[in-house]
């Protein structure tokens, strides 16, 4: 075997390299191989290329050094920069500059369409958000405008319930924002009396669908009764008997417990006698009838005797409410008597089915309250009978709520009941706490619309949907605790009022209640302040529906009127 012997590496005591007498102590070393300097930074290149040519001198005629020196400069050749340019160029080829694209063709079409559709993706994603940025904006611009107290229709002016008289004296004024705070827990009531007789209902119109709707009738012969607390026969009684220290009605308890949902204006007259609170409504008060589109965006008419202003439809959806709860019940049945008949009613007079529940909660070591509570009508599940509360929702005119019910109701339940629950907030909520307070078992909500938008004498029922109370109660966001904390702030505060009459009254601009006290003969002789116009004299009184219903020839009267004014 050959070896292979290195030889001796001489020692450059000068600096980088071989010494120039290196020659002398490599006999072997060939002539004319340059050593190229080179910095750190640079690439590194072959350490010997034996293809090299010499020959070729083209490459240093842009030289300014010494042509002697040529042999040493690497700049141009191609052992060092020259391939390593092309093999950089070759790997930028390949990673930055796109490959060639054909300019025709439905490849080239595809690519550029591809290419496009990330920005276009970019502009709707981008539009997306503004447009969300506006719906946020104006959410948050109504529900200031709500919390602040300002009006919720740019043409809405509402009026006091009440006229304030300039004797009266103001004592308190509570903000709706201190209500919503409260809360007050009450053990369950005890039952003390039960008065009148329930008709059974009637299940054949948990069935009914638009497409099989139902012509709302008129009770003209049946009485309904809308007797204030100090009225009822029953209460006074429960009074001299010291059964409780407050005294009330579910619809006026109903009303302080969902205030911070109201609206329109409302009063409630408070007399203190001795040690003893008495929560009244005012003869043809606002409490007997039932908001329309209270809590709606939408303005309603301002005209009084328009069909669709606020007055008019209050009126209107009373008495569908009234005729809505005795039609749906098995007429000519058996009836459920309690161990009082009605306390309203003359003997041998037709009277609706409904039953009077007293009862009594106690709010504190000494302090009990007795209301009475109304249900409806009854129905008997696994021999178990269940009291249920009948109430109507009432459509005047699609265009105000924007849902149409004759189209939406077997689709879109939801919706429907969604729609109502904002334009309705407060008449629901009513009805689903004098549920609760009557302990019902179940709440029967029916959807009531008009034959015509233009005739508001004629009904016709589309459905009827049950709810249990509770259920319904959370669903609407409706806490018992705070329904008892309003109570109990209110009853707290009349306690320390010294004897005599006060009113609470709702601001009609402003979230908030005051209380005035007023003289002892306050409200006494005001039992109708205004005659009402000749078209709503036609509709059922509400304090008794004897002849509740209009008479044929004025109905008659009226509908040829209108028909001819659309004509």
């Amino acid at each position: 075997m050959v070896g292979f012997e290195i030889g001796a590496v001489p020692f450059n005591p000068d600096g980088w390299g071989p010494p120039e007498s290196s020659s002398a102590l490599l006999p072997n070393h060939p002539n004319n191989v340059p050593f190229a300097p080179f910095s750190r930074s640079d690439k590194l290149g072959r350490i010997a290329d034996w293809t090299r040519n010499y020959n070729n001198q083209n490459r240093n005629t842009n030289n300014p050094r010494n042509p002697s020196d040529s042999v040493f400069d690497f700049t141009g050749d191609e052992s060092f920069g020259g391939v390593g340019a092309d093999e950089d160029s070759s790997f930028r080829l390949v990673d930055g500059k796109p490959p060639p694209r054909p300019k025709f063709g439905p490849k080239w079409r595809f690519q550029q369409q591809r290419n496009q559709l990330p920005q276009r993706r970019d502009e709707e994603v981008e539009a997306r958000k503004r447009e969300a940025e506006k719906e946020r904006a104006r959410r948050d611009r109504l529900y200031h405008l709500n919390r602040s107290g300002g009006p919720r229709r740019e043409a809405a002016v509402f009026k006091s319930s009440v006229d304030i008289q300039p004797e009266w004296n103001m004592l308190d004024q509570i903000p709706f924002s201190t209500f919503t705070k409260l809360s007050f827990s009450v053990p369950e009531p005890e039952d003390l009396l039960l008065c009148g007789a329930l008709e059974f209902y009637d299940r054949s119109y948990d069935r009914v669908t638009p497409k099989n709707e139902r012509r709302l009738e008129r009770f003209k012969n049946r009485n309904f009764f809308k007797v204030t607390t100090t009225d009822d026969p029953v209460i006074r009684r429960l009074a001299n008997e010291d059964k409780a220290t407050v005294f009330a009605t579910d619809s006026i308890l109903s009303s302080l417990m969902c205030a911070p949902r109201s609206v329109y204006s409302w009063d409630i007259v408070i007399q203190r006698v001795g040690n003893k609170l008495f929560f009244d409504k005012r003869d043809g008060s606002q409490l007997d009838l039932l908001s329309v589109h209270e809590t709606s965006q939408e303005p309603l008419p301002e005209a009084k005797d328009d069909i669709n202003s606020a007055y008019s439809l209050s009126v209107e959806a009373a008495y569908i409410n009234q005729n809505f709860s005795q039609q749906v019940l098995i007429r000519e049945g058996n009836k459920v008597t309690f161990e009082e008949p009605n306390p309203f009613a003359n003997e041998g007079e037709e009277v609706a089915s409904v039953a009077y529940r007293y009862r009594r909660w106690k709010l504190d070591n000494d302090m009990y309250l007795v209301a009475r509570c109304e249900v409806q009508s009854v129905v008997e599940v696994n021999n178990q009978r269940s009291f249920l509360t009948q109430n109507a929702l009432n459509e005047f005119d699609p265009k105000y709520s924007g849902v149409d019910w004759r189209q939406k109701l077997e689709t879109q339940r939801g919706a429907v009941l969604a729609t109502e629950l904002k334009n309705n907030a407060n008449k629901l909520a009513k009805w689903t706490a004098q549920a609760l307070l009557a302990s019902a078992d179940m709440m029967k909500l029916g959807y009531v619309s008009r034959v015509h938008p233009r005739d508001h004498f004629n009904h016709v029922i589309l459905a009827v949907v049950g709810y249990k109370p509770r259920e319904f109660a959370a669903q609407i966001n409706l806490n018992t605790s705070n329904m008892w904390g309003i109570v109990k702030s209110i009853v707290d505060l009349c306690m320390k009022l010294n004897e005599g009459k006060y009113v609470l009254v709702k601001d009609p601009s402003k979230p908030q209640v005051r209380i005035y006290e007023v003289p002892a003969d306050a409200f006494e002789n005001d039992y109708v302040e205004e005659p009402l116009p000749e078209e709503e004299q036609v509709q059922p009184p509400m304090e008794n529906a004897d002849g509740g219903g209009e008479s044929n020839a004025a109905t008659n009267e009226v509908e040829d009127k209108e028909k001819s004014a659309e004509a």
